[in-house]
């Protein structure tokens, strides 16, 4: 009996391990979680049943086709679309965006089989699998299986090893770890991680294929369980801390065993309706929780999530309140005016605002990403509705319900105090399925499929059964949030938070405490979200446990994402957004499917303008004012030069970081065989220089000439194939590849690297994260020993390094300019670089302000360059 559970346990813990692996794979190589994933196995699945069915074709050619070919198109097509925007993008959007595919890619394909008409895609199709049909079945081992499960089974196996091959074994491979490891150096050392990215999505998206297609006879044409499958992979790749495909894949077999094990020996769980099927999601969340501790970032504080610039700075109050005042004016007229029918249905747009402005709290102003709102506005409406019929007034019934909202809020915080970023998206999303299949299953608490009825709320002269009362009375909620965002905002703790969200070292060695603040938030959202949820069942008159689904929070943070999720009028818009889009399509006769799709494309928009559609607005009107003029810097001239003519030019350069301008007219040349050290106190713009001349960061104004040759339109890996190399400031090494992988990212044979270097040959096996700083350093040159590039550029090479190590590092730049090798050398420590040298140039505040042999450099020219004394 165990063993055909076990059995049966691998063949469904195949297809955990498979889709697990292409989730792991695409977001170990490209850092965004694809939530689509689990819609890209629903499509293909789709198309193999059409492709069988309505065409004709057999059953493996169909896969085949739509495995091999169909699915790595997808995939590169989205790359292409969305998720190549997305890697600069901050987490909210990426988690928004995908979120927003996995709508509009089911609907999209049931959009395609209405318009032409092909066999519906709905609970009434039966489609086979990709084996003989019906399928055979033959006993293993004292097991029943089919033939069907065993191809799952074998497919699975062949898919594990050959990821494993393509991933250790390959050039390919081999990049796409290195992208994982250093996305930027990776380009830097030659790598195009734009198309490691394709690579990889593409291959993703293969595995996610033929997940869909090897579950289709089990799960049908259901997109709701291609997305909970989704979900049960997750956990697999969880285990695998969503790096280690080995890892992922034995995590997705495992699973599978447990989920039968606990199904067919856990006979007294069955009291507990729902827990035996949650299994899934309680290992997902004790896996986020015991194995993915966020040690780089917390809470979406990274500089990336840094809010937008505030484009209507500079208008006065009155005039950006004016849209605002305008639109609440027209509101109330159309309240009064507008026929009960359309007054009722913005009625329940605004209940749902008020829902939303949770999410401008914990999501806006915290920086987490909480996908368990829904679970918390049930949870306050399931206990009012409890509380109500267990006899409480009416009004004490609806304070306990926001009260038991705001402590499940604390609850849910705990996580957050040791997770971040998409790690604590899952951990919410995982509790607030559990809730929904364990929770609000209690027939207690949630009175079955009857739910829990609730009068309308009376004041008097009037009640919330007139659809215009509602409106006045949420808008006044509403109102009141608004207030209440604002005034924390500008509070101390409103300080606090931000500190603690932009840097959370900072913040707690400053004596804040960081879990205070994200429980705060946390409990004030959950109360929010609560009030919301129990004026959403006051306005349908009941409740029940399926009004408001756990997935519901994921259309929900998208809507409000799109719209503005740092504003209260961004939720107020989603809101209403959110009922009106399904009552035109209803009015104009169009397919629900439509709207889905126009979400996704709203999705694919977000890529491109992660804040939303009011700072797009916003930013819109910026642009449209007229520009003061630009500050026009004259370059200063250099000295004429006879001789070799420079390999290598920055001519007039200006870049900088966003609206800060670093580089003012940069002019610098090296030639062959020659030494630029390039000097200047801190912050006066040398590593920007060096960004610069590799391709790092673009310039806005000026040219990068090779040879010659304008390159500045050149993106950093080709500039690096053309023999540009940058030895970066700090480490140029990946520090998660061993040491004879760093060496093949520049070179086909590491061996005469180790010929030269002997204590890299002793531990060629060895992570290089694990070396000292200065084999780091000789790692990082050694490459440039036995292939040359063309020109050098180093950006601090002495840094943290002992006076033993960096002589053996200017040791190595004096055999590169030996070899006709241009280098320019970045420094500091004025001495070491002076007796390289054979030039010198001095930076100050973004521009050369001197150039010429080392001779001529004495003690006054050192002091005006760094302590800018004349």
């Amino acid at each position: 009996m165990i063993l055909g559970y076990v059995l049966s346990g691998l063949v469904t813990g195949a297809i955990f391990a498979v889709m697990g692996s292409g989730l792991t794979l695409s977001y170990a190589a490209t850092g965004v979680f694809n939530f689509a994933h689990g819609a890209v196995g629903f499509l293909t699945a789709l198309l193999f049943y059409q492709l069988n069915v309505a065409v004709g074709l057999p059953a493996w050619l169909s896969a085949l086709l739509a495995v091999a070919l169909f699915a790595p198109a997808l995939g590169y097509v989205l790359h292409l679309a969305m998720f190549r925007g997305l890697t600069q993008a901050g987490e909210t959007a990426q988690i928004v965006a995908t979120i927003g595919l996995t709508i509009a890619l089911p609907a999209l394909g049931l959009l395609a089989v209405d318009l032409l008409g092909l066999p519906a895609a709905d609970a009434t199709a039966l489609p086979r699998g990709v084996g003989p049909h019906p399928a055979l079945g033959f006993d293993l081992l004292g097991a029943h299986l089919d033939t069907d499960q065993l191809i799952t089974f074998c497919f699975a196996a062949v898919v594990a090893a050959g990821l494993w091959a393509f991933v250790r074994h390959t050039p390919y491979g081999l990049r796409m770890r290195a992208a994982v490891d250093r996305r930027d150096l990776a380009r830097l050392r030659g790598v195009d991680v734009d198309a490691t990215s394709a690579l990889a999505w593409m291959l993703g998206s293969g595995l996610a294929g033929l997940a869909g297609v090897l579950a289709v006879p089990v799960l049908g044409l259901d997109a709701t369980a291609y997305t909970v499958l989704l979900f049960a992979s997750a956990t697999a790749s969880v285990f695998g801390r969503l790096r280690s495909i080995p890892w992922t894949f034995a995590a997705g077999l495992a699973l599978g065993v447990v989920q039968n094990l606990v199904a067919g020996y856990t006979d007294f769980l069955q009291e507990i309706t729902g827990l035996r099927t949650a299994v899934p999601v309680i290992l997902l969340f004790a896996g986020l929780v015991l194995l993915n501790r966020s040690r780089d970032r917390v809470a979406g504080s990274a500089s990336e999530d840094a809010p937008p610039p505030d484009h209507l700075s500079g208008l006065p109050p009155w005039r950006r309140r004016l849209p605002w005042a305008i639109g609440l004016a027209g509101l109330a007229v159309f309240t009064f005016a507008a026929p009960a029918y359309y007054v009722g249905i913005a009625a329940q747009g605004l209940v749902l605002a008020l829902i939303f402005c949770s999410f401008v709290v914990v999501t806006g102003i915290g920086g987490m990403v909480n996908l368990a709102q829904a679970a918390f506005a049930s949870m306050a409406a399931l206990t009012c509705g409890w509380a109500f019929a267990s006899g409480l007034p009416f009004f004490l019934a609806i304070v306990l319900g926001v009260l038991a909202a705001g402590a499940v809020g604390m609850l849910v915080a705990l996580p957050a105090l040791r997770l971040g970023g998409r790690v604590l998206t899952l951990a919410t999303l995982a509790l607030a399925l559990l809730a929904d299949q364990v929770l609000f299953q209690v027939d207690a608490f949630s009175n079955g499929t009857i739910g829990w009825p609730l009068p309308a709320l009376g004041f008097g002269i009037a009640d919330t059964s007139d659809p215009r009362v509602r409106v006045v009375l949420v808008l006044a909620l509403i109102g009141l949030v608004a207030l209440l965002v604002k005034n924390l905002e500008k509070s101390a703790s409103g300080r606090a938070i931000l500190a603690v969200r932009s840097a959370p070292a900072a913040a707690t060695t400053s004596g804040l405490s960081a879990p205070r603040a994200k429980i705060m938030l946390f409990a004030l959202a959950s109360c929010v979200a609560g009030l919301g949820g129990v004026l959403f069942a006051i306005s349908k008159g009941s409740i029940t446990a399926t009004d408001l689904p756990a997935f519901s929070g994921f259309v929900w943070l998208a809507i409000v994402v799109l719209q503005g999720v740092r504003r209260i009028g961004g939720a107020v818009l989603g809101g209403l957004v959110a009922v009106a889009v399904p009552e035109l399509l209803a009015t104009w006769d169009l397919s629900a499917h439509v709207g889905a799709v126009l979400f996704g494309l709203g999705g694919m928009i977000l890529a491109r303008h992660p804040d939303g559609v009011l700072t797009q607005l916003a930013e819109a009107r910026h642009r449209r004012r007229p520009a003061p003029p630009a500050e026009i810097v004259p370059a200063p001239e250099a000295p004429p030069r006879e001789g070799t003519p420079p390999l290598f030019r920055l001519e007039g350069v200006a870049a900088g970081y966003a609206d800060c301008a670093v580089l003012r007219g940069v002019e610098l040349d090296v030639r062959p065989g020659e030494v630029v050290a390039l000097l200047g106190a801190n912050g006066a713009g040398k590593s920007t220089a060096c960004a610069v001349a590799a391709g790092d960061l673009p310039v806005t104004a000026g040219r990068v000439l090779l040879d010659g040759v304008d390159v500045t339109a050149w993106p950093a890996h080709r500039r690096a194939r053309a023999g540009v190399l940058l030895a970066p400031e700090g480490r140029g090494v990946f520090p998660g590849l061993t040491v004879e992988e760093n060496l093949r990212t520049w070179l086909d044979d590491p061996a005469p690297a180790y010929d030269r270097m002997p204590q890299l040959a002793a531990r060629r096996t060895v992570l290089a994260g694990a070396l000292s700083g200065g084999e780091q350093q000789l790692l990082t040159l050694a490459p440039a020993l036995v292939r040359p590039p063309r020109v050098l550029i180093a950006d601090e090479p002495s840094l943290g390094l002992a006076p033993l190590m960096v002589q053996q590092v200017f040791e190595v730049f004096a055999e590169l300019r030996e070899r006709g090798v241009a280098l320019l050398l970045v420094e500091e420590k004025a001495t070491e670089a002076l007796a390289l040298a054979d030039r010198v140039a001095f930076m100050r505040l973004g521009r050369v302000i001197w150039t010429g042999p080392r001779d001529e450099v004495d003690g006054d020219r050192l002091t005006a360059a760094y302590l800018g004394v004349t």
